[in-house]
């Protein structure tokens, strides 16, 4: 079965998941419309948030209600039926319009009804791959990758390839327990969660009885390590092996297998035999301090970031900044760190749990329930704005996630908030009911960044008429704005959202974010690209 928009066929199909009665066949093809059609994609938009609207009005058909039950309606009985000749009933011209205005509004309800099931399906779909990752870098200290390596950030996770480190230390842990630490210069290939094969460089192994037989190839040799801690110190003609506790199997090219224990080593050169010597645990001493560098290097971060955010305190334009340090009490506040203008209160803390920051001495906030949020309000209107926050995303497991969104659908407010299939939205509402603009983004975050520290960004620039989404820094997506400032916020959530809805709101309104939040900011103003730049540098985790 194909679909094609706009046509009946797709108005039916729709119809049939509003009723529940659609078939998978009907679902795929609708799902397959939806992935390549934009403009089928728009108009769903358009009808979630319409939908989000409706169902947040429970009074909405309520006037429909009481017009229809005030009409006087002819008398149904008659004496002599017999003399009567049937004719179509004449409605009265009043009656007609709210008829079909109460039809129009039960067609668009029942079908935003089932728009709910479709989008999760749609996501499952789309996110339904499993991860292909072996391993996660878990730190690094003063690492600068090669060109040739797809940039790393601590946590990202590690898919079968290599990796190309110039110069500074970084941390490989693989699924089944192994850790290595690499030192630049070093070319390192992940071949699976328990094995890889190191070009050139140095490397230090740590490998826990659970990942016990993990396998390191070199160009000369093999090593199968038995719940030990070794080095290798390999390039393209040979490779030099140190056995610091525990015992190792080498495997050389034409020779048999050779077992060195703790205190032993062994040079390989080409296809010559192994020759036996003391391990030189002096050799691999920077990599034998790597925890205590890695957690200097998180404290000089961690203190440059303080810094900078003593000065960005001080931008004229900034309305709201939350860093969310010393976060200790579930139900206090969450102080607003702009210099006290008048405009801005503290925001209130409404369950939320503390967690660990973007570095070990810094809190943040874990949003894990629907009931967990932070209230607050802001005042006056807004010609511009620019949203900042500091995300670590644990699951899209919502129709839409809340990032920063105000109560309702005020006019002039926005809905600031990532979908389930990982797009960043700005929703606009304009000056009368039904006007509003929905600006999205690509899809951001996949299943190798969840967990992961991300810098997001969105620029609402009225005088300019544009919208850009940032993510760490750089811009994925930009749009014509075609509502007019001025902007406002209101009543405000971040990490949820007050949908003023009734006692058993629809689940496209329950927006509770899964993940932690660790620094946001509002701005009266439009950043450029640079500024936003400046803030994703300012404030990453690593350098």
């Amino acid at each position: 079965m194909r679909l094609v928009f706009p046509s009946p066929e797709f108005d039916d199909v729709v119809a049939g998941v509003c009723h529940g009665s659609a078939s998978e066949a009907e679902m795929r093809a609708l799902n397959e419309l939806l992935r390549s059609n934009s403009g089928a994609r728009d108009e769903y938009l358009f009808r979630v948030e319409l939908h989000s609207r409706m169902a947040s009005n429970p009074d909405l058909f309520s006037q429909f209600g009481a017009a229809t039950s005030n009409l006087d309606l002819p008398d149904g009985t008659t004496h002599n039926r017999d003399n009567l000749t049937p004719l179509r009933p004449v409605k009265p011209p009043r009656r007609r319009m709210q008829v079909r205005v109460l039809a129009l509004a039960a067609c668009l309800a029942l079908f935003a009804g089932g728009i709910g099931m479709l989008w999760l399906k749609w996501s499952a779909t789309r996110n339904g791959a499993s991860s292909t990752a072996v391993a996660i870098l878990t730190r690094t200290v003063d690492a600068r990758w090669s060109p040739k390596t797809h940039p790393l950030r601590t946590g990202s996770a590690l898919e079968p390839g290599s990796l190309q480190l110039e110069s500074g230390l970084a941390q490989v842990v693989f699924y089944s327990g192994a850790r290595l630490v690499i030192e630049g210069p070093v070319e390192l290939r992940l071949v699976s969660r328990n094995e890889a094969v190191c070009a050139s460089g140095r490397i230090l192994a740590e490998v826990p009885m659970p990942a016990r037989g993990f396998r390191l190839r070199t160009g000369q040799l093999s090593v199968v390590d038995l719940g030990t801690s070794f080095g290798i110190d390999a390039n393209r003609s040979r490779t030099e092996v140190h056995v610091f506790k525990g015992k190792v199997e080498v495997q050389p090219g034409r020779a048999g297998e050779q077992s060195l224990t703790e205190g032993q080593a062994a040079l390989v050169q080409g296809s010559a035999l192994p020759q036996l010597m003391a391990a030189n645990a002096e050799a691999f001493a920077s990599m034998f301090e790597f925890q205590e560098r890695s957690l200097a290097s998180e404290a000089v971060r961690y203190d440059q970031w303080r810094l900078s955010s003593a000065q960005l305190d001080r931008d004229r334009s900034l309305v709201v900044r939350f860093d969310f340090e010393n976060v200790n009490d579930p139900g206090g506040t969450l102080p607003n760190k702009v210099a006290k203008n008048g405009l801005t209160e503290d925001g209130i803390i409404v369950g939320c749990q503390p967690a660990q920051g973007r570095w070990r001495e810094k809190e943040a906030l874990e949003f894990q329930s629907v009931n967990d949020r932070v209230r607050l309000a802001v005042p006056n209107e807004f010609q511009a704005m620019t949203l900042s926050a500091w995300v670590c995303l644990k699951g899209l497991d919502r129709e839409f996630s809340s990032l920063f969104m105000s109560d309702g659908f005020d006019p002039g407010t926005v809905h600031w908030l990532i979908r389930g299939d990982g797009v960043l939205g700005l929703t606009v509402f304009g000056p009368r009911a039904g006007k509003f603009q929905i600006m999205p983004s690509p899809p951001v975050p996949s299943l190798q960044n969840l967990g992961l520290w991300q810098h997001l960004a969105v620029v609402l620039d009225g005088k300019a008429r544009k919208v850009i989404h940032y993510v760490n820094g750089l811009p994925v997506a930009r749009h014509s704005l075609t509502i007019s400032p001025p902007f406002r916020v209101g009543s405000a959530e971040l990490g949820n959202w007050n949908a003023r809805s009734g006692s058993s709101p629809e689940p496209s309104l329950i927006r509770n974010l899964s993940g932690a939040i660790d620094e946001f900011e509002l701005f009266s103003r439009a950043l450029d690209d640079g500024e936003v730049r400046e803030l994703y540098l300012k404030g990453k985790p690593d350098l």
